[in-house]
């Protein structure tokens, strides 16, 4: 599964790519582990992340939140082993979650998946 990991690509920006262009929000976000396209988790509305593996076929991501170096391997349904990726490894530390600020419905627990 290495060449569904491109270590020298950055992350594309500090959120969800597809949420900012919609103007939606986010809970969590993923890494494409290929082509560094960031997305939402599966519990956000949007579920981008899982969304670019399946048309990218880019099947690896790794968690984009602080403190966190997990992948995930979408077609195994299952986490999986994979190499440090080039930095920034996580969204801004200091950025909300869910995110982005401004965003975020007053009831976004009872939205998410």
């Amino acid at each position: 599964m290495t060449d569904a990991i491109d270590t020298s690509v950055p992350p594309s920006g500090t959120g969800c790519r597809d949420c900012d262009a919609s103007g939606g929000w986010w809970v969590h976000l993923r890494r494409c582990a290929a082509c560094g396209q960031v997305g939402c988790c599966d519990s956000s509305p949007g579920r981008h992340a899982s969304g670019h593996a399946a048309t990218a076929g880019h099947p690896l991501a790794m968690s984009f939140e602080p403190g966190e170096d997990w992948f995930w391997d979408y077609r195994a349904q299952d986490f999986a082993e994979g190499a440090a990726l080039a930095e920034p490894t996580s969204r801004p530390a200091d950025q909300p979650v869910p995110g982005p600020a401004g965003r975020v419905p007053a009831d976004w627990r009872r939205r998410i998946h």
